[in-house]
């Protein structure tokens, strides 16, 4: 009954334009569909590596967070590939770097580190160890909703948990996207309104294009509202260059096009294709067994977190596509992808892999749910990492652009959990279900983390999203609703 609710809600909201299991028309659709997918994963997939290895440096001197760059995107390429391949291609979700993990593994690289001649080694075979424990957590919970069903998890998690949980997650991204459109993290000497505009501009055409545009204008709102915004920044920056004051021409230099220039000097094989530094292949200080203790401490609480988004993005996006993918394919089979996903992109980078709310926001506001696309953007994914010059093209794109695009990217997460409580005709007359949502949004977007060991340098810490959802969860269980009294014949 409820798989058919679910079902019968999408079919009467949301027509697809291409359902799961159908293709593009054309190569030339098929390509920039799947291109679309790819540029609204990149910058937050990229910048896990480059927040958790920002302090460390490779054996040649260069940055450990850019060196990961390419083995990040190529693990999500492989772990969406093979998440697809264990759900029968039945659900267009892709996987990327995982943010709630960044503060687990940062204290992870940091344990037994080494200094070399005043440069620190970070522990990089400690993310492998961790995320393996994160895999073997999925694939437990998945064998155990194989054996007992769902019912349990059902009655846990309802839709008064989920929504609000899931209007947290796209509002707690909110912060993320106006750092990126105002440089905030370049210091506040560096707010820059041109940048601003710019993001702007890549926000409004992205708007225009998804509601009156027609065929294939539609289809790519976003590739076309980042070209929008890339066009004038690249505006901007090239009049930079007639500037002769240093200052004002660093205002207007929004695109720093230096990542293509090193890329073809010196000029060679290297200028077109190269191998990623996996992770494997970086320099790591040494790890003991008594410290992969300490490592599962740290990873296993926040793959039951995890668990939770997971339910919470597949729950999103059924109703988003009118089918119910904790039916089917199921939830044992997604929870087994994903898990297994995550170890395998720790093999490769040391990040975990998640289904990324931006990839859903894309299937809403295309109405193209084609698996086969999602399919094609995770090769090119994989291949992004070997081809040095789009990869230094890629990198180019500036944060205000990607941060105008996210204003909507994850205003579309947050509104569908309004969406989900809506559908799901959630009656906020009840006392119980304005506590139940109330906690959920406080806790959630004003930041509540919880902080085991030195606060200073905690040893487990669970992020704002998952107390939120604890949070819920306890209160919905602890606040009965009253029995209706029976009335006496």
């Amino acid at each position: 009954m409820e798989a058919e609710k679910v079902s019968n809600v999408g079919a009467e909201e949301k027509k697809l334009l291409l359902d799961v299991n159908e293709s593009p028309k054309t190569v030339g659709q098929w390509i920039i569909l799947a291109v679309q997918h790819v540029l609204a994963m990149f910058v937050a997939c990229i910048t896990v590596p480059i927040l958790v290895f920002a302090n460390y440096q490779t054996a040649t001197g260069i940055n450990l967070g850019s060196s990961m760059i390419a083995p990040t995107i190529v693990a999500a390429g492989v772990g969406t590939l093979f998440y697809l391949i264990v759900t029968k291609m039945k659900s267009p979700i892709f996987l990327a770097s995982s943010f709630a993990y960044m503060p687990a593994m940062e204290a992870a690289v940091s344990i037994g580190t080494v200094t070399i001649s005043g440069r620190t080694i970070p522990n990089l075979w400690a993310l492998p160890v961790g995320m393996l424990f994160v895999g073997l957590v999925y694939c437990a919970v998945a064998l155990c909703i194989k054996f007992f069903g769902v019912g349990w998890l059902n009655k846990l998690l309802p839709p008064i948990v989920i929504g609000p949980v899931i209007m947290v997650i796209g509002l707690s991204l909110s912060t993320s996207a106006i750092n990126n459109l105002t440089n905030v993290n370049g210091g506040p000497q560096n707010y820059n309104l041109i940048q601003i505009f710019c993001g702007l501009v890549a926000m409004v055409v992205t708007a225009l294009c998804a509601h009156y545009g027609k065929k294939m204008v539609s289809l790519i709102p976003f590739v076309l509202g980042m070209l929008a915004g890339y066009v004038v920044a690249a505006i901007f920056t090239c009049i930079s260059y007639g500037i002769a004051d240093t200052a004002t021409a660093a205002y207007f230099r929004v695109i720093d096009f230096s990542p293509v220039k090193n890329t073809f000097e010196p000029f060679g094989i290297q200028s077109f294709f190269s191998c990623p530094q996996f992770i494997w292949m970086q320099e790591s200080a040494p790890l003991t067994w008594g410290e992969v203790g300490q490592i599962a401490l740290l990873f296993i609480p926040v793959s039951f977190v995890t668990i939770c988004e997971h339910i919470g993005d597949h729950k999103n996006l059924s109703g988003i596509i009118g089918k119910d993918l904790l039916t089917d394919p199921g939830l044992t089979r997604t929870l087994i992808g994903d898990g297994i996903a995550t170890s395998l992109s720790g093999i490769i980078c040391g990040a975990a892999n998640t289904s990324y709310g931006e990839n859903v926001a894309v299937v809403g506001v295309t109405r193209i749910a084609s698996t086969k696309v999602i399919a094609l953007a995770a090769i090119m994914s994989v291949l992004l990492g070997f081809l040095s010059p789009i990869m230094a093209i890629t990198t180019t794109i500036p944060a205000c652009v990607t941060g105008g695009v996210s204003l909507i990217l994850y205003g579309f997460i947050a509104a569908s959990g309004v969406k989900m409580l809506i559908s799901e005709q959630i009656d906020f007359g009840k006392t119980k279900n304005i506590f139940v949502a109330s906690v959920i949004l406080v806790s959630g977007i004003g930041g509540l983390v919880l902080k085991f060991g030195d606060p200073t340098n905690p040893t487990i810490s669970i992020t704002s999203i998952a107390v939120s959802m604890i949070l819920g969860i306890l209160m919905n269980c602890m606040l009965r609703e009253p029995k209706t009294a029976q009335i006496k014949k």
